[in-house]
């Protein structure tokens, strides 16, 4: 069972005296009617969920949630990172009986996750991202995958289609999930070739197509000839960049069908097995972890098949280090390595594996990245 929340509910409770009245509400609601099956599970995206991108990827989990037995799910699109996330939540708890949530947007989680939590201790509160900490509440968590890695063979690829040895990311904001992403990029790049370079352009948020579109063309006239992205909804660049005659690489959802002939492979998002993982874990009465990660190992993240574009050598490379990568503990971090102001960020001998938690504080970009954080 599932359906979408309508905007009127949130519009109602914004209108409400506060959130306490709001939830007070629900007990005006016929018996039953808040607790329609098992489990009740609320998704919240800050996008559409057809954006071919971040919302897109989490609504395909959502909706291998929707098939389970014993489960209702319900969802709100376009939810801003404001006040306004609060209230969405708020309502699938007060007249939906949500007890699982999943806000998948990173800035849902302070302060909105945070205010709410305390007050709802007997709903468990689980984010996309890094950010729970052990003195956070005990009913929130934070969940997220090791796409760097993902992103270290979309830079395999892209070392043995570019031409002009620059290849282009086009970049939301600089916390650390972008910039491993961006550094992992580069490393893949340079595993295959040393001499490569890649230029960065933030554009300063989640979603700005006129931004992106804008960055997508200033890259092609650096003479990027690869790029690839960590924006929401990635279907801007990587329509802009095929029409520039870039090669792409994708990242969050399969965006092959945007330019078949173009796209060398992307980094997915695999959220269909682990909300199931969780809810099933709900469903037999346990705990989820307040901190869940997984890889390619671990079915959290994917690689989109390799497209026509791709050669037989590149193809033979990639999937040798995609075999490595399953093994567990692959570091695309190793020393001796700089970062691209001259500092040490991981001297010789030094290796920093995908699960390394150091990487989850980063805050630098590594020699051959045209870019700065600030």
């Amino acid at each position: 069972m599932s359906r979408i929340l309508m905007p009127n509910r949130r519009q109602f409770l914004m209108n409400s005296a506060s959130l306490a009245g709001a939830a007070a509400l629900s007990g005006l609601l016929p018996a039953g009617m808040a607790h329609a099956a098992n489990l009740t599970v609320g998704f919240v995206y800050v996008g559409p969920k057809d954006d071919f991108g971040y919302n897109q990827s989490h609504a395909e989990g959502a909706a291998a949630v929707k098939a389970m037995e014993g489960v209702t799910v319900i969802e709100e699109e376009q939810v801003p990172e404001t006040v306004d996330v609060q209230k969405t939540m708020e309502s699938m708890i007060s007249f939906d009986g949500a007890t699982l949530l999943f806000p998948t947007s990173f800035g849902y989680f302070d302060p909105h996750i945070l205010a709410l939590a305390p007050k709802n201790p007997e709903v468990r509160f689980q984010h996309c991202g890094g950010l729970w900490t052990p003195d956070k509440p005990k009913n929130v968590g934070s969940y997220f995958g090791y796409i760097g890695m993902g992103q270290y063979l979309n830079g395999i690829a892209a070392g043995y289609a570019t031409k002009s040895k620059k290849i282009g990311f086009v970049a939301a904001k600089p916390i650390p999930q972008v910039l491993l992403n961006i550094n992992s990029f580069l490393l893949g790049a340079r595993a295959v070739d040393p001499s490569i370079t890649c230029q960065v352009i933030f554009t300063g948020e989640w979603s700005l197509a006129v931004k992106e579109a804008e960055a997508t063309n200033a890259l092609a006239d650096q003479g990027v000839d690869v790029i690839t992205c960590h924006v929401d909804g990635p279907k801007v660049v990587m329509e802009t960049g095929a029409g520039r005659g870039m090669y792409l690489c994708g990242y969050h959802a399969n965006q092959s069908a945007l330019a078949p002939e173009k796209y060398l492979t992307g980094a997915e998002w695999n959220w269909a097995k682990v909300y199931t993982d969780m809810v099933k874990t709900t469903l037999a009465g346990g705990q989820i972890d307040n901190f869940v990660r997984g890889g390619l190992a671990d079915g959290f993240i994917k690689m989109s098949p390799l497209g026509p574009a791709v050669t037989e050598e590149a193809r033979n490379r990639f999937e040798t280090v995609q075999a490595e990568i399953m093994k567990g503990g692959f570091a695309a971090i190793t020393g001796p390595l700089k970062d691209n102001r001259g500092n040490v960020v991981a001297t010789a001998g030094q290796a920093l594996a995908e699960t390394d938690v150091a990487l989850e504080s980063m805050d630098y970009l590594v020699e051959g990245v045209v870019g700065s954080t600030s």
